[in-house]
């Protein structure tokens, strides 16, 4: 009789947790990598253009050029090719091309071209609506043409268009 009490206590105790359970069916999302949130700030949903204009900026070496870049833009795509394309560049950049990560703590990216600032460790920063971009183009290699130097320190502070 006790093993038969103990059955039925059990079987009770199974029925009744599995109909106090409920809650929701479906699992929760997986959660993002550090890589995942990184290109969404870069490129939201998958293409997303950053700008100058609406109160953007670019210094050079803490000198304000912003006006060498008047209407500047980076499009920035995600994707398996992870590609971009900028606009007004004055030479800086390639017209269009790939972008990765530098490393592995997705704070940098680089360029693929043959504009000065392909192949650099470009810094980003994502804060809302604003992307900083930082980098350095050294001065051996910073001539665009025959009298155009563009070495220096570059800032960039661009807005989401």
């Amino acid at each position: 009789m006790k093993i038969s009490l103990f059955r039925l206590g059990l079987l009770a105790f199974i029925l009744i947790g599995s109909f106090s359970c409920g809650g929701d069916p479906t699992p929760p999302p997986p959660q993002q990598t550090e890589e995942e949130i990184a290109i969404e700030a870069l490129t939201g949903s998958g293409s997303q253009t950053w700008e100058i204009s609406n109160g953007g900026s670019v210094t050079r070496s803490g000198t304000d050029v912003t006006d060498l870049y008047e209407g500047f833009e980076i499009i920035l795509n995600s994707g398996s090719s992870q590609t971009y394309t900028t606009r007004n560049n004055n030479d800086l950049f390639d017209n269009s091309g790939n972008w990765s990560f530098a490393g592995t703590n997705f704070d940098k990216i680089t360029l693929t071209g043959t504009r000065p600032a392909a192949g650099r460790e470009i810094s980003f920063t994502v804060n809302g609506d604003d992307l900083r971009l930082e980098f350095n183009i050294p001065a051996p290699e910073a001539r665009v043409g025959e009298n155009f130097a563009v070495s220096g320190n570059y800032v960039f502070n661009l807005v989401k268009n």
